[in-house]
Protein backbone atom coordinates (compact mmCIF):
# COMPACT_ATOMS: atom_id res chain seq x y z
CA UNK A 1 0.00 0.00 0.00
CA UNK A 2 1.35 3.85 -0.55
CA UNK A 3 3.17 5.26 2.26
CA UNK A 4 1.56 8.72 1.24
CA UNK A 5 -1.92 7.88 2.37
CA UNK A 6 -4.62 10.99 3.04
CA UNK A 7 -3.65 11.79 6.49
CA UNK A 8 -7.63 12.08 6.85
CA UNK A 9 -7.68 8.88 6.82
CA UNK A 10 -5.08 8.28 9.47
CA UNK A 11 -6.77 10.95 11.49
CA UNK A 12 -10.17 8.96 11.38
CA UNK A 13 -8.70 5.62 12.10
CA UNK A 14 -7.12 7.39 15.50
CA UNK A 15 -10.69 8.83 16.19
CA UNK A 16 -11.94 5.08 15.66
CA UNK A 17 -9.30 3.69 18.01
CA UNK A 18 -9.79 6.58 20.58
CA UNK A 19 -14.13 5.75 20.58
CA UNK A 20 -13.47 1.89 20.63
CA UNK A 21 -11.50 2.52 23.58
CA UNK A 22 -13.16 4.56 25.35
CA UNK A 23 -16.53 2.08 24.70
CA UNK A 24 -18.17 3.83 22.00
CA UNK A 25 -17.51 2.38 19.23
CA UNK A 26 -20.45 2.20 16.42
CA UNK A 27 -22.08 -0.65 16.25
CA UNK A 28 -22.30 -2.99 13.46
CA UNK A 29 -24.88 -1.62 11.91
CA UNK A 30 -24.18 1.92 11.75
CA UNK A 31 -23.90 3.97 8.48
CA UNK A 32 -20.56 3.43 6.64
CA UNK A 33 -19.33 7.00 7.47
CA UNK A 34 -19.06 6.34 10.70
CA UNK A 35 -16.94 3.04 10.45
CA UNK A 36 -13.08 3.43 11.01
CA UNK A 37 -11.42 4.30 7.66
CA UNK A 38 -14.26 5.76 6.21
CA UNK A 39 -13.16 8.38 3.23
CA UNK A 40 -12.10 11.10 3.95
CA UNK A 41 -14.54 13.49 2.93
CA UNK A 42 -16.92 11.76 5.49
CA UNK A 43 -18.05 14.32 9.11
CA UNK A 44 -16.52 12.78 11.71
CA UNK A 45 -18.54 11.20 14.09
CA UNK A 46 -18.25 12.77 17.74
CA UNK A 47 -17.34 10.49 20.63
CA UNK A 48 -20.17 9.26 23.13
CA UNK A 49 -19.46 11.47 26.11
CA UNK A 50 -18.90 14.54 24.03
CA UNK A 51 -21.97 14.66 22.70
CA UNK A 52 -23.72 13.34 25.61
CA UNK A 53 -22.16 16.34 27.34
CA UNK A 54 -23.25 19.10 24.35
CA UNK A 55 -26.98 17.45 24.42
CA UNK A 56 -27.84 17.85 27.88
CA UNK A 57 -28.17 14.11 29.27
CA UNK A 58 -26.60 11.56 31.42
CA UNK A 59 -23.11 10.73 30.42
CA UNK A 60 -23.56 7.23 30.76
CA UNK A 61 -26.77 7.30 28.23
CA UNK A 62 -26.53 5.45 25.07
CA UNK A 63 -28.91 6.18 22.64
CA UNK A 64 -32.58 4.89 23.31
CA UNK A 65 -32.21 2.81 26.33
CA UNK A 66 -29.54 4.58 28.89
CA UNK A 67 -27.79 2.78 31.24
CA UNK A 68 -29.45 2.71 34.74
CA UNK A 69 -28.58 5.45 37.25
CA UNK A 70 -26.61 4.23 40.33
CA UNK A 71 -26.92 7.73 42.56
CA UNK A 72 -30.67 7.36 43.43
CA UNK A 73 -31.34 7.97 47.59
CA UNK A 74 -32.24 5.25 49.69
CA UNK A 75 -35.66 5.11 50.81
CA UNK A 76 -37.55 6.07 53.71
CA UNK A 77 -38.57 3.06 55.32
CA UNK A 78 -35.19 2.33 55.69
CA UNK A 79 -35.19 -0.08 52.58
CA UNK A 80 -37.35 -2.90 54.19
CA UNK A 81 -40.76 -1.73 51.51
CA UNK A 82 -44.24 -1.93 51.86
CA UNK A 83 -44.53 -4.38 55.53
CA UNK A 84 -42.32 -1.57 57.05
CA UNK A 85 -44.61 1.56 56.10
CA UNK A 86 -47.34 -0.40 57.31
CA UNK A 87 -45.97 -1.29 60.58
CA UNK A 88 -44.69 2.29 61.19
CA UNK A 89 -47.22 4.00 59.56
CA UNK A 90 -47.14 7.30 57.86
CA UNK A 91 -44.89 9.86 59.21
CA UNK A 92 -46.32 13.51 59.01
CA UNK A 93 -43.28 15.84 57.19
CA UNK A 94 -41.18 17.99 59.47
CA UNK A 95 -40.80 21.62 58.07
CA UNK A 96 -38.23 21.79 56.61
CA UNK A 97 -35.20 24.81 57.19
CA UNK A 98 -37.19 28.26 56.90
CA UNK A 99 -40.68 26.41 56.92
CA UNK A 100 -43.48 27.59 58.96
CA UNK A 101 -43.42 26.17 62.42
CA UNK A 102 -47.08 27.46 63.30
CA UNK A 103 -48.96 24.29 63.08
CA UNK A 104 -46.44 22.18 65.31
CA UNK A 105 -46.02 25.01 67.85
CA UNK A 106 -50.11 25.08 67.94
CA UNK A 107 -50.45 21.11 68.56
CA UNK A 108 -47.92 21.35 71.22
CA UNK A 109 -49.95 23.95 73.52
CA UNK A 110 -52.76 22.54 72.22
CA UNK A 111 -51.74 19.03 74.31
CA UNK A 112 -50.01 20.76 76.92
CA UNK A 113 -52.94 22.89 77.94
CA UNK A 114 -55.50 19.46 77.50
CA UNK A 115 -52.89 17.61 79.47
CA UNK A 116 -52.70 20.23 82.47
CA UNK A 117 -56.41 20.58 82.49
CA UNK A 118 -56.92 17.00 82.67
CA UNK A 119 -54.38 16.88 85.82
CA UNK A 120 -54.99 19.88 87.78
CA UNK A 121 -58.95 18.68 87.56
CA UNK A 122 -57.78 15.24 89.26
CA UNK A 123 -56.18 16.86 91.47
CA UNK A 124 -57.96 19.46 92.72
CA UNK A 125 -60.78 16.71 93.40
CA UNK A 126 -58.93 14.46 95.44
CA UNK A 127 -57.40 17.39 97.78
CA UNK A 128 -60.93 19.11 98.13
CA UNK A 129 -62.59 15.29 98.85
CA UNK A 130 -59.79 14.84 101.34
CA UNK A 131 -60.64 17.76 103.07
CA UNK A 132 -64.57 18.06 102.90
CA UNK A 133 -64.97 14.38 102.66
CA UNK A 134 -64.60 14.58 106.78
CA UNK A 135 -66.61 17.52 107.60
CA UNK A 136 -70.01 15.71 107.09
CA UNK A 137 -69.08 12.86 108.93
CA UNK A 138 -67.99 14.94 111.56
CA UNK A 139 -70.86 16.67 111.85
CA UNK A 140 -73.61 14.32 112.07
CA UNK A 141 -71.94 11.79 113.89
CA UNK A 142 -68.50 12.66 115.55
CA UNK A 143 -68.85 15.59 117.05
CA UNK A 144 -72.46 14.64 118.41
CA UNK A 145 -70.90 11.20 120.07
CA UNK A 146 -68.97 13.06 122.00
CA UNK A 147 -71.17 15.22 123.69
CA UNK A 148 -73.52 12.46 124.18
CA UNK A 149 -70.73 10.80 125.86
CA UNK A 150 -70.15 13.58 127.89
CA UNK A 151 -73.60 14.21 128.78
CA UNK A 152 -73.86 10.54 129.87
CA UNK A 153 -71.09 10.51 132.33
CA UNK A 154 -71.80 14.48 133.63
CA UNK A 155 -75.44 12.41 134.24
CA UNK A 156 -74.29 9.63 136.02
CA UNK A 157 -72.37 11.36 137.93
CA UNK A 158 -74.90 13.54 139.05
CA UNK A 159 -76.78 10.78 139.58
CA UNK A 160 -74.54 9.21 141.79
CA UNK A 161 -74.61 11.98 144.51
CA UNK A 162 -78.13 11.56 144.59
CA UNK A 163 -78.15 8.18 145.12
CA UNK A 164 -77.30 8.29 148.53
CA UNK A 165 -80.37 10.09 149.41
CA UNK A 166 -82.40 8.71 152.24
CA UNK A 167 -85.53 8.81 149.90
CA UNK A 168 -86.30 8.35 146.40
CA UNK A 169 -86.34 11.43 144.39
CA UNK A 170 -87.11 12.41 140.72
CA UNK A 171 -83.72 13.79 140.70
CA UNK A 172 -82.54 10.58 140.31
CA UNK A 173 -84.77 9.02 137.67
CA UNK A 174 -84.37 12.11 135.74
CA UNK A 175 -80.23 11.91 135.77
CA UNK A 176 -80.81 7.70 134.70
CA UNK A 177 -83.03 9.08 131.50
CA UNK A 178 -80.94 11.70 130.81
CA UNK A 179 -78.00 9.24 130.48
CA UNK A 180 -80.45 6.62 128.66
CA UNK A 181 -81.44 8.97 126.08
CA UNK A 182 -77.37 9.95 125.52
CA UNK A 183 -76.13 6.81 124.82
CA UNK A 184 -79.04 6.19 122.73
CA UNK A 185 -78.14 8.91 120.35
CA UNK A 186 -74.74 7.89 120.70
CA UNK A 187 -75.65 4.89 119.73
CA UNK A 188 -77.64 6.52 116.46
CA UNK A 189 -74.45 8.25 115.45
CA UNK A 190 -72.76 4.72 115.46
CA UNK A 191 -69.72 5.22 117.61
CA UNK A 192 -67.03 3.07 116.89
CA UNK A 193 -69.12 0.73 114.44
CA UNK A 194 -70.20 -2.34 115.38
CA UNK A 195 -68.14 -3.05 118.51
CA UNK A 196 -69.21 0.35 119.63
CA UNK A 197 -72.82 -0.28 119.27
CA UNK A 198 -72.15 -3.52 121.10
CA UNK A 199 -70.12 -1.82 124.32
CA UNK A 200 -73.23 0.98 124.21
CA UNK A 201 -75.69 -1.49 124.44
CA UNK A 202 -73.49 -3.26 127.75
CA UNK A 203 -73.14 -0.13 129.64
CA UNK A 204 -76.97 1.11 129.18
CA UNK A 205 -78.05 -2.60 130.69
CA UNK A 206 -75.84 -1.54 133.21
CA UNK A 207 -76.99 1.51 133.73
CA UNK A 208 -80.37 -0.68 134.03
CA UNK A 209 -78.66 -2.17 136.78
CA UNK A 210 -77.09 0.27 139.06
CA UNK A 211 -80.47 2.39 138.59
CA UNK A 212 -82.74 -0.94 140.35
CA UNK A 213 -79.62 -1.53 143.11
CA UNK A 214 -79.98 2.29 144.03
CA UNK A 215 -83.53 2.33 144.44
CA UNK A 216 -83.75 -0.46 146.46
CA UNK A 217 -81.45 0.65 148.89
CA UNK A 218 -83.22 3.94 148.91
CA UNK A 219 -86.13 1.87 150.26
CA UNK A 220 -84.12 0.59 153.09
CA UNK A 221 -84.02 1.84 156.31
CA UNK A 222 -80.93 4.65 156.49
CA UNK A 223 -77.98 2.88 158.00
CA UNK A 224 -78.97 -0.72 157.92
CA UNK A 225 -76.49 -3.01 156.40
CA UNK A 226 -78.95 -3.98 153.58
CA UNK A 227 -78.62 -0.41 152.42
CA UNK A 228 -75.01 -0.12 152.66
CA UNK A 229 -75.01 -3.28 150.71
CA UNK A 230 -77.21 -2.40 147.90
CA UNK A 231 -75.40 1.17 147.43
CA UNK A 232 -71.63 -0.45 147.66
CA UNK A 233 -72.88 -2.78 144.60
CA UNK A 234 -74.38 0.09 142.62
CA UNK A 235 -71.31 2.34 142.94
CA UNK A 236 -69.25 -0.69 142.25
CA UNK A 237 -71.22 -1.22 139.00
CA UNK A 238 -70.66 2.62 138.51
CA UNK A 239 -66.78 3.02 138.93
CA UNK A 240 -64.98 -0.04 138.67
CA UNK A 241 -61.98 0.39 137.12
CA UNK A 242 -62.45 -2.37 135.15
CA UNK A 243 -65.35 -2.86 133.78
CA UNK A 244 -67.58 -0.15 135.51
CA UNK A 245 -69.89 2.13 133.61
CA UNK A 246 -67.81 5.50 134.06
CA UNK A 247 -64.91 3.45 132.83
CA UNK A 248 -66.34 1.94 129.29
CA UNK A 249 -68.09 5.57 128.60
CA UNK A 250 -64.36 6.66 129.14
CA UNK A 251 -62.83 4.43 126.79
CA UNK A 252 -65.62 5.05 123.80
CA UNK A 253 -65.22 8.77 124.48
CA UNK A 254 -61.39 8.46 123.58
CA UNK A 255 -62.22 6.94 120.63
CA UNK A 256 -64.25 8.94 119.71
CA UNK A 257 -62.10 11.85 120.43
CA UNK A 258 -59.61 9.71 117.94
CA UNK A 259 -62.18 9.43 115.75
CA UNK A 260 -62.38 13.21 115.74
CA UNK A 261 -58.80 13.90 115.49
CA UNK A 262 -57.99 12.24 112.36
CA UNK A 263 -61.13 13.37 110.93
CA UNK A 264 -59.87 17.36 111.23
CA UNK A 265 -56.25 16.75 111.01
CA UNK A 266 -53.94 17.96 107.61
CA UNK A 267 -51.33 16.01 108.12
CA UNK A 268 -48.12 15.64 105.02
CA UNK A 269 -49.87 13.89 102.56
CA UNK A 270 -53.06 16.70 102.27
CA UNK A 271 -50.38 19.23 102.12
CA UNK A 272 -48.63 18.10 99.27
CA UNK A 273 -51.68 17.23 97.36
CA UNK A 274 -52.56 20.93 97.89
CA UNK A 275 -49.41 22.29 96.80
CA UNK A 276 -49.40 20.16 93.93
CA UNK A 277 -52.51 21.46 93.01
CA UNK A 278 -51.56 24.67 93.26
CA UNK A 279 -48.33 24.49 90.91
CA UNK A 280 -50.38 22.70 88.48
CA UNK A 281 -52.25 25.53 88.52
CA UNK A 282 -50.12 28.05 88.05
CA UNK A 283 -48.33 26.08 85.14
CA UNK A 284 -51.82 26.26 83.58
CA UNK A 285 -52.50 29.71 84.05
CA UNK A 286 -48.62 30.24 82.53
CA UNK A 287 -49.48 28.32 79.70
CA UNK A 288 -52.71 29.76 79.02
CA UNK A 289 -51.02 33.35 78.78
CA UNK A 290 -48.37 31.84 76.82
CA UNK A 291 -50.95 30.82 74.47
CA UNK A 292 -52.58 34.21 74.21
CA UNK A 293 -49.70 36.13 73.66
CA UNK A 294 -48.22 33.67 70.74
CA UNK A 295 -51.53 33.78 69.19
CA UNK A 296 -51.33 37.20 69.34
CA UNK A 297 -47.74 37.45 67.88
CA UNK A 298 -48.63 35.18 64.59
CA UNK A 299 -51.83 36.10 63.88
CA UNK A 300 -52.14 39.88 65.03
CA UNK A 301 -55.78 39.16 67.02
CA UNK A 302 -55.62 40.85 70.58
CA UNK A 303 -57.41 38.43 72.35
CA UNK A 304 -58.89 34.79 72.06
CA UNK A 305 -62.32 34.59 74.04
CA UNK A 306 -62.15 30.95 74.66
CA UNK A 307 -58.54 30.78 75.91
CA UNK A 308 -59.51 34.52 78.26
CA UNK A 309 -62.75 32.09 79.37
CA UNK A 310 -60.74 29.16 80.36
CA UNK A 311 -58.27 31.37 82.31
CA UNK A 312 -61.26 33.37 84.29
CA UNK A 313 -63.08 30.53 85.19
CA UNK A 314 -59.78 28.79 86.24
CA UNK A 315 -58.99 31.72 88.30
CA UNK A 316 -62.69 31.83 89.68
CA UNK A 317 -63.30 27.85 90.38
CA UNK A 318 -59.86 27.84 92.25
CA UNK A 319 -60.71 30.95 94.42
CA UNK A 320 -63.74 29.47 95.42
CA UNK A 321 -62.32 25.96 96.28
CA UNK A 322 -59.63 27.25 98.07
CA UNK A 323 -61.93 29.79 99.94
CA UNK A 324 -64.53 26.85 101.09
CA UNK A 325 -61.49 24.57 101.71
CA UNK A 326 -60.15 27.57 104.23
CA UNK A 327 -63.79 27.55 105.95
CA UNK A 328 -63.77 24.39 106.11
CA UNK A 329 -60.83 23.41 107.60
CA UNK A 330 -61.35 26.37 109.89
CA UNK A 331 -64.37 24.98 111.29
CA UNK A 332 -62.96 21.78 112.11
CA UNK A 333 -60.03 22.94 113.67
CA UNK A 334 -62.51 24.98 116.49
CA UNK A 335 -64.36 21.85 116.80
CA UNK A 336 -61.43 19.81 117.69
CA UNK A 337 -60.20 22.09 119.87
CA UNK A 338 -63.74 22.69 121.92
CA UNK A 339 -64.06 18.53 121.86
CA UNK A 340 -60.60 17.92 123.64
CA UNK A 341 -61.73 18.90 127.00
CA UNK A 342 -64.12 17.22 129.84
CA UNK A 343 -67.29 18.93 129.30
CA UNK A 344 -69.66 19.51 131.74
CA UNK A 345 -72.94 21.01 132.76
CA UNK A 346 -74.35 23.79 130.52
CA UNK A 347 -70.99 23.30 128.97
CA UNK A 348 -72.06 20.49 126.83
CA UNK A 349 -75.17 22.57 125.15
CA UNK A 350 -73.23 25.69 124.59
CA UNK A 351 -70.12 23.47 122.88
CA UNK A 352 -73.13 21.25 121.08
CA UNK A 353 -74.36 25.51 119.80
CA UNK A 354 -70.88 25.91 118.88
CA UNK A 355 -70.05 23.15 117.26
CA UNK A 356 -72.88 23.09 115.03
CA UNK A 357 -72.06 26.94 114.23
CA UNK A 358 -68.57 25.80 113.31
CA UNK A 359 -69.95 23.25 110.45
CA UNK A 360 -72.65 25.13 109.12
CA UNK A 361 -72.54 24.72 105.39
CA UNK A 362 -70.20 22.30 105.69
CA UNK A 363 -72.43 19.73 103.59
CA UNK A 364 -72.87 22.50 100.73
CA UNK A 365 -69.45 22.99 100.74
CA UNK A 366 -68.52 19.35 100.32
CA UNK A 367 -71.15 18.90 97.58
CA UNK A 368 -69.10 21.12 95.48
CA UNK A 369 -66.71 18.84 95.32
CA UNK A 370 -69.01 17.47 91.54
CA UNK A 371 -68.70 20.99 90.12
CA UNK A 372 -65.15 20.76 90.27
CA UNK A 373 -65.26 18.22 87.45
CA UNK A 374 -67.27 20.01 85.56
CA UNK A 375 -65.26 22.94 85.75
CA UNK A 376 -62.39 21.23 84.77
CA UNK A 377 -64.38 19.68 81.50
CA UNK A 378 -65.32 23.70 80.78
CA UNK A 379 -61.99 24.17 81.15
CA UNK A 380 -60.51 21.87 78.33
CA UNK A 381 -63.54 22.55 76.20
CA UNK A 382 -62.63 26.08 75.63
CA UNK A 383 -59.19 25.56 75.47
CA UNK A 384 -60.05 23.59 72.41
CA UNK A 385 -62.46 25.95 70.95
CA UNK A 386 -60.27 28.39 71.41
CA UNK A 387 -57.43 26.73 69.14
CA UNK A 388 -59.00 24.16 67.36
CA UNK A 389 -59.37 27.22 64.50
CA UNK A 390 -55.99 27.67 64.00
CA UNK A 391 -55.21 24.14 64.03
CA UNK A 392 -57.01 23.24 61.50
CA UNK A 393 -56.01 26.48 59.44
CA UNK A 394 -52.59 25.30 60.01
CA UNK A 395 -52.38 21.53 60.19
CA UNK A 396 -50.04 19.54 58.14
CA UNK A 397 -50.86 18.12 55.24
CA UNK A 398 -49.06 15.04 54.05
CA UNK A 399 -47.42 14.83 50.60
Amino acid sequence: MSTDRDPAGRGAGERGYEARASGSEPGAGAPPHARPGARSGAHPVEPHATAAARSGAPAGASGPNPAPRTDHRAPADGGLGAPARLLVGRRRPRPGPGASTTAHELAVRHRLLLALSALLTLSLFMSYEAVHGDADPLRTSSAPAVLSIDTALYALGEAERDAGAATPTSDFQKQISVAAQSLAAAAGDNVGGPPGRQALQTVAALITVYAVKVQQAQLQPAGSALRQAYLSYATSILTDKGSGILARLTVLQAQQRAAVHRQTSFGPLLWLGWAATLVIALALAGCLLETQLFLRRRFRRRYNRGLLAAGALLAAGLAVTLLFTVWTHQGMTDTRRLLDRRLTGPAITDAGRETAAHLAHTGFRASAAGGILIGGVLVMALAETGLRRHIDEYRFRPR
